[in-house]
């Protein structure tokens, strides 16, 4: 049992300020819990399941066509669709394109394939949603790091949320941990403002928590060290929906024990 003292107290407190966070980041009106489809574009000019209009697209340019009775918004302006707009992405970009009442139509290119997602307010999911379930704070799963830089970054070939979705994971270096007296490494993607991203499986996946999560390192000391606080850890989209294409952790990312903090699977 974890005696409560002063600087336990302080971090759990600080630890719960950024839950409510992330609580209050995943609840935006057509954000990640909004998801309620996902469909290729055809080749040739067809309707799809749930949205108005015809849609297609060609390898590099996907075209919406559709009359003013199907009121059919643009995002960016509020002004309405009539006739053919077209778009042109590049691979893993997405735009908020258009809009149909409650439900925001996002256009997407994965896998070099042109795709949309329906966003849809009145999702059941965001109107019955109050915060991600989470693991008790463990202070034991706070442990300092060191990260170790490649010399040049890394691809890998990686899985993701949808099986007909390939991915990269540019990998940028290991960051280096112990545990219990065992040492564990990690790779990393890099993140904004010098921060490592590490993606993970363990042995807790899809018993107590999701398929698998993630960590945001800030970025590393001076003398390389970092602090992995698995508290943190979090779920991507794909956790709360069916319709997300998130990348899976590079394939070496599996610790081989359950790490029991952080976000637990939000469907049981």
């Amino acid at each position: 049992m974890t005696t409560q003292t002063p600087e336990l107290t302080r971090l759990t407190e600080r630890w719960e300020r950024f839950r409510a966070g992330r609580a209050t980041a995943l609840a935006t009106e057509h954000g990640w819990l909004t998801l309620t489809s996902f469909q290729w574009l055809p080749a040739t000019p067809s309707p799809l399941d749930g949205v108005p209009g015809l849609w297609s697209a060609t390898s590099t340019t996907a075209s919406l066509t559709a009359t003013s009775r199907e009121n059919l918004t643009l995002v960016s302006s509020g002004e309405p669709v009539v006739g053919t707009i077209t778009a042109t992405l590049s691979d893993e970009e997405s735009i908020m394109w258009v809009q149909s009442g409650t439900v925001v139509i996002e256009l997407g290119m994965r896998a070099n394939r042109y795709m949309i997602r329906t966003r849809d307010s009145a999702s059941p999911t965001l109107t019955g949603f109050h915060g991600v379930p989470a693991f008790d704070y463990n202070p034991e799963l706070v442990l300092t790091g060191v990260f170790e830089r490649y010399p040049e970054p890394r691809n890998v070939d990686i899985t993701t949320a949808n099986p007909e979705v390939s991915g990269v994971a540019r990998l940028v270096g290991e960051v280096v941990f112990e545990h219990n007296g065992t040492e564990y490494r990690l790779a990393a993607e890099e993140g904004a403002l010098g921060s490592l991203i590490v993606s993970f499986f363990d042995e807790s996946n899809n018993v107590t928590s999701s398929h698998w999560r993630k960590l945001e390192l800030t970025k590393p000391r001076p003398d390389n060290s970092v602090v992995v606080d698995f508290n943190r850890s979090i779920n991507y989209p794909s956790a709360f929906t069916d319709f997300g294409t998130c990348p899976a952790p590079a394939p070496a990312n599996r610790l081989p024990l359950p790490i029991e903090a952080g976000e637990r699977d939000p469907r049981k």
